[in-house]
């Protein structure tokens, strides 16, 4: 009742920025690890995708039977992958990871995560205001 493809979409975006925030400071736990590779979370294409598309939300349907259940597309769900950067050298160690690239990332990443968190509880907030004024 209270989810939409919106919420259910910003949802599924606040738990890939919480898997990168892990893998994140994971590259950044690993700065001295010989052979470490510099890893990331990659969804952007994908929501971007997901975004101009509409995800099937302008598709209309029509029910041949009013017992039938109406079909709703796509979950909402942004797929991603991790991806190893197996490319580049940092370090005499054969290990790439750049502290400061790493730190930005994560600065980045917060501020995405905590706009994601307004977001979600900003959707929820409106439905517990809606059901306070009713009573």
């Amino acid at each position: 009742m209270f989810e939409t493809q919106n919420s259910i979409r910003n949802e599924s975006l606040l738990h890939i920025l919480e898997l990168r925030h892990k893998v994140i400071t994971g590259n950044l736990a690993n700065t001295e690890t010989p052979g470490y590779k510099v890893k990331s979370v990659a969804f952007e294409e994908e929501l971007e995708k997901m975004i101009t598309a509409g995800n099937g939300e302008n598709v209309q349907l029509n029910r041949t039977n009013e017992r039938h259940l109406p079909q709703t597309f796509g979950s909402g769900v942004i797929p991603y992958k991790i991806v190893e950067h197996s490319d580049t050298t940092m370090n005499n160690n054969r290990n790439n990871v750049d502290v400061d690239k790493e730190m930005a990332n994560l600065a980045q990443n917060q501020l995405e995560y905590n706009y994601m968190i307004d977001r979600v509880s900003g959707h929820y907030s409106k439905y517990m205001k809606m059901f306070a004024d009713l009573k």
